[in-house]
């Protein structure tokens, strides 16, 4: 959530961000409410205060009649407080809802847009591939070779699953190999660090394995919760599925008090994800674009504010090296006001060439949260000066597994129906150097 005083202080960039990101919030409302709130605290306050005095009174009076006259006091004044907390908590009710409501403030730089068409393309990088013979897509190349089974997915758990077998299925253990071996070498971030001219260190990630459930109340702080319609819910336990790793990677500090000199803190974790995709009838219904069930590698950051763009900026170098590596062809992307999500100030993504579909598709995204999580979270830091601040957040495709082998099977599919296997996969696939042809 946003700190009130940027609010009170700032309430017309407030309401412009607002309005680009094309949400609602009533800032009046929440500013009158906000006036109140500190009225009825100093009142309060001063009632307690006075009731402090009226307990003094009470114990250094020995007259009785004084005495009664004192207790009377503070009765009444016990009632006044009583009052006082009522209409407190009465104000608080539609305050602290409005004030949650209201979405992360984007970045001045960030394109304004209503949607996905006010998106901005920054770059390019490499060639789409040109080939000797008619594309396929991943889906008729996968079931040629038998490495993707929709049909019997379909069977045991309905649309949107697939089954992924023998040789696919060891090209997704070995790109989260590869990444992982990428975001855990010091050595290979600062290489990274240094390409990108950041002024960061090159800490590894900490490799984690999270729980893929998560409690309502945790996911609401995480201002990840909606929309409520994509999650799975258990109510047996009143328990959310993660959509993904982020959603149990960023209360790790829920609550905690961060120090200065042990950031940035990075983790990195590689699980399922589940969404109901209840918004999305009709598209990508063959193959493994948009499934209820896919598997992430994620990143996610706890570092001082004043790091946080940069850091950002470290989580797309990644992405760009690990595109680069599996030399696959993709543009970056600038997400507009109307496209981001609620807590995010700044989004980049990651585009993918796909030659069976003739288009960009997103594989990577990285979001920039400044303090917004973290306050709702609690998450805070003490600077070496005494100072307290909350920290800033990041979390970040590493890779998305089921959209990145889409990209290496259309971009690296050969004339005889076989996929080259990118150079870096290799050792982590016992030497194989194709899909298709088991020893290429």
């Amino acid at each position: 959530m946003l700190d009130i005083k940027f609010i009170r202080e700032n309430a017309d960039k407030v309401k412009t961000g607002i309005k680009n990101r094309g949400a609602n919030a009533d800032i009046d409302r929440l500013l009158a409410l906000d006036a109140k709130r500190r009225e009825l605290i100093t009142a309060l306050e001063a009632k307690r205060a006075e009731q402090n005095v009226a307990g003094g009174k009470i114990a250094s009076q020995a007259d009785g009649a004084a005495r009664d006259a004192a207790i009377a006091e503070m009765r009444n004044l016990k009632a006044e407080v009583k009052v006082a907390e009522q209409e407190l908590e009465e104000t608080g009710r539609e305050y602290e809802p409005l004030l949650l409501s209201i979405p992360n403030i984007p970045f001045d730089d960030v394109p304004v847009g209503p949607d996905e068409s006010g998106n901005t393309v920054l770059r390019e990088v490499g060639e789409p591939p040109k080939f000797g013979f008619e594309p396929k897509d991943h889906v008729e190349l996968g079931e040629t070779l038998g490495v993707i089974d929709s049909k019997t997915a379909g069977e045991v758990a309905g649309s949107r699953f697939v089954y992924l077998k023998g040789d696919l299925a060891l090209m997704q253990y070995a790109l989260v190999q590869f990444v992982m071996s990428v975001i855990t070498d010091s050595k290979t971030l600062k290489k990274i660090i240094k390409k990108a001219g950041l002024d960061l260190p090159d800490t590894p990630f900490i490799a984690v394995v999270p729980p893929l459930m998560i409690r309502p109340e945790v996911f609401a702080r995480m201002a990840r919760l909606e929309p409520r319609e994509e999650r799975y819910h258990i109510p047996s336990d009143d328990l959310f599925l993660i959509g993904s790793a982020e959603h149990t990677l960023g209360p790790m500090h829920m609550d905690e008090i961060l120090h200065e000199n042990d950031l940035p803190l990075r983790y990195a974790a590689f699980t399922a994800a589940f969404r109901r995709e209840a918004g999305s009838y009709g598209k990508d219904i063959r193959g493994i674009i948009r499934q209820h069930q896919f598997d992430k590698l994620e990143m996610e950051s706890f570092s001082l504010p004043e790091k946080s763009r940069e850091e950002q900026d470290l989580f797309v170098a990644i992405q760009e090296h690990v595109l680069q590596s599996l030399e696959l062809p993709y543009r970056v992307v600038a997400i507009c006001t109307g496209d981001m999500g609620s807590p995010d100030a700044r989004q980049i993504d990651m585009e993918c060439w796909m030659p069976g579909q003739g288009a960009y598709r997103e594989t990577h995204t990285s979001d920039l949260m400044t303090d917004y999580q973290a306050r709702r979270l609690g998450t805070r830091v003490r600077r070496n000066d005494g100072e307290m601040q909350y920290a800033h957040m990041n979390d970040a495709t590493a890779v998305a597994v089921g959209r990145t082998l889409v990209a290496i099977m259309e971009n690296r599919q050969r004339k005889d129906g076989s996929i080259s296997v990118p150079k870096v996969l290799t050792p982590f696939m016992g030497g194989r150097t194709a899909v298709g042809n088991l020893r290429g």
